[in-house]
């Protein structure tokens, strides 16, 4: 309710204050609660209320009060301002809707009464409102995922290999969108046809590969291979699919064989480290041969080249000999004879007798005479000598001169 101004009421006796409280007297004279004097004031306004809130029913009187002018007359109909005005706010409305904005990861693909017209990047864009041209976002840079085979799904894991056997392979294949307008208008369920296209793929390649080699080493190789393979058709069919990768999550043989296999699997262990022992055992005999072959030969060489140079060095002797000879005959025949002679009683048991004036015969002991066996540890002993006495020598012992004369 509006606040009432008492402010006449206040000022008289016994009657009621507003709500800000008595206003003062206009002239001098004491206060209601002061009998000092009190100075006159200046006459100013007041602080004015706040304004009183208004009801439901004044605001739709004012709503009407602006509208009335535009309905025109009672019975009279539509103004054409205000058939104007709301045709206007309609066709700024439906013109602003075209607005729309592409985000980073996805690509536009706008369509003029369902067909495609064109691709548009990130960014603000436009197009005509609907129902002239319309916008679908793809995301154009997330990785989606197909997984194939595996758990109760026989049907697609089971696949012959290249030497008849029968393998459970399960894989994931990795994929992207290339072109956002291919992909909705050339493939009517790209999932389905991504799924269709990989077991396809994967059958023919396992189809060509042998079993040891699928669970062995040649994985890497079957899931090239398949990679490839889908993207070939995949870009055959125009659909706008990139294949990112190829993964073999699991190969074994069928559940019912798997003991089986193993056996086999281990026989063939078995097999493969006999014939590595055996090769080694072979690499081991062949080149301790091989190298006794090449010390048996370079043994050979030595005592070859040992021999050559013996004959060479003693001809070479002999040749100096006979040049000597020539020079000096007699010294040379002397010369021999000595080294003849110390080389045979080097090696026998010998008596030395002084014959300078020897007349008593000679009597030595037997032991003199008996041969010795050298030990086999030291060399030959030299041959004891027995020196005599020239009194006991039965006749000096001819010169070395005439026993080489004799010889001669």
């Amino acid at each position: 309710m509006p606040w009432s101004d008492n402010s006449d009421s206040g000022s008289k006796p016994g009657g009621k204050p507003g709500p800000w409280g008595a206003p003062p007297p206009t002239g001098g004279g004491r206060g209601p609660d002061n009998d000092q004097p009190q100075r006159p004031r200046g006459g100013g306004p007041r602080r004015p209320p706040p304004p009183p809130p208004e009801d439901l029913a004044a605001a739709w009187r004012r709503i009407r009060q602006l509208i009335e002018p535009l309905m025109g007359p009672p019975g009279g109909g539509l103004q054409p301002r205000l058939v104007t005005a709301v045709l206007g706010l309609v066709v700024a409305l439906w013109l602003l809707s075209g607005w729309y904005v592409v985000g980073p990861t996805e690509q536009g693909v706008v369509t003029t009464f369902g067909a495609w017209t064109r691709t548009e990047g990130p960014g603000p864009r436009y197009h005509l409102p609907a129902p002239i041209e319309d916008v679908e976002k793809v995301q154009v840079t997330s990785l989606n995922q197909v997984n194939i085979g595996g758990g109760d799904d026989q049907a697609a894991s089971l696949m012959l290999t290249g030497d008849e056997n029968i393998v459970d392979l399960d894989f994931t294949v990795q994929w992207r969108i290339n072109d956002a307008a291919k992909y909705l208008f050339q493939v009517k369920d790209p999932e389905d046809a991504v799924s269709a296209v990989a077991e396809s793929a994967v059958r023919e390649v396992v189809g060509k590969t042998a079993l040891q080699s699928i669970l062995t080493n040649g994985r890497g190789q079957v899931q090239d291979q398949t990679r490839d393979l889908m993207q070939h058709i995949l870009d055959h069919y125009d659909s706008g699919i990139t294949v990112v990768e190829v993964q073999i999550r699991g190969a074994q043989p069928p559940r019912e064989v798997i003991p089986d296999f193993q056996a086999v699997a281990s026989a063939g262990q078995y097999a493969d480290s006999a014939v590595n022992e055996a090769r080694t055992y072979e690499n081991r005999v062949v080149n301790e041969a091989k190298g006794d072959a090449s010390k048996a030969v370079l043994a050979a060489q030595a005592y070859r080249e040992q021999v050559v140079l013996e004959a060479q060095g003693d001809a070479a002797r002999f040749n100096e000999l006979d040049q000597e000879y020539r020079r000096a005959p007699a010294v040379t025949r002397e010369r021999l004879y000595l080294e003849t002679m110390q080389r045979v009683l080097a090696k026998s048991n010998k008596v030395v007798i002084d014959a300078k004036g020897s007349t008593a015969p000679i009597i030595l002991p037997p032991d003199v005479f008996r041969p010795r066996s050298p030990t086999p540890d030291t060399a030959p002993p030299s041959a004891p000598t027995t020196t005599t006495p020239a009194s006991a020598a039965p006749a000096a012992a001819p010169a070395p001169s005439q026993a080489q004369g004799a010889s001669q």
